[in-house]
């Protein structure tokens, strides 16, 4: 059970960082208009903390005057983006994935209990025997409630994962054409 809840507890913690980091990318960010608007004025940054602000914001920090290496500075920022957008997303999905088989870990752990007693008691005991039997239960019945709940965030966090990449590709391609 303890590397179950251990893997339960990083799981989660995973999972929160990653809803709260996308809230926050989605939630003060700029239309695509918007920030168009504040490519073309070449004035301050931005104070907003959203997507497409962070990309608009390390272009004008380094910005030049050459069209080239300006896309190529839209597209190297929007690619540092893109690996903050995946972060830990897969290490979820792992984890997830990894409960059941401690949970069937347990579950052989508990069954080798139930079969120790039956070599020592016999199967007159069934007192004794309850506890590996319970010992298999318990440990597969948490592995499928940490792991199907798991699953489930992994898919919702990479499905608002590919929206935002969506995003920012399309934010990308209209700013390379204003630069």
């Amino acid at each position: 059970m303890v590397p179950l809840i251990l893997t339960s507890v990083w799981m989660w913690a995973l999972i929160l960082e990653r809803m709260f980091y996308f809230r926050r990318m989605g939630r003060s960010d700029l239309s695509l208009g918007e920030a168009v608007e504040a490519l073309k004025i070449q004035g301050t940054l931005l104070k907003t903390e959203g997507l497409r602000s962070r990309i608009v914001n390390n272009f004008l920090k380094r910005r030049t005057v050459r069209n080239r290496l300006d896309k190529s500075l839209i597209e190297h920022g929007a690619m540092q983006e893109r690996l903050m957008l995946k972060r830990n997303l897969s290490v979820i999905a792992i984890l997830a994935a990894v409960a059941p088989l401690f949970g069937l870990l347990g579950t052989i752990t508990g069954m080798m209990t139930t079969f120790d007693v039956i070599g020592i008691f016999g199967t007159g005991n069934a007192k004794a025997m309850a506890g590996g039997i319970s010992e298999a239960l318990i440990t597969t019945q948490s592995g499928l409630l940490v792991a199907i709940p798991g699953l489930f965030m992994s898919e919702m966090l990479n499905r608002r994962n590919n929206r935002m990449e969506g995003s920012l590709n399309e934010l990308v391609l209209t700013l390379k054409r204003y630069v």
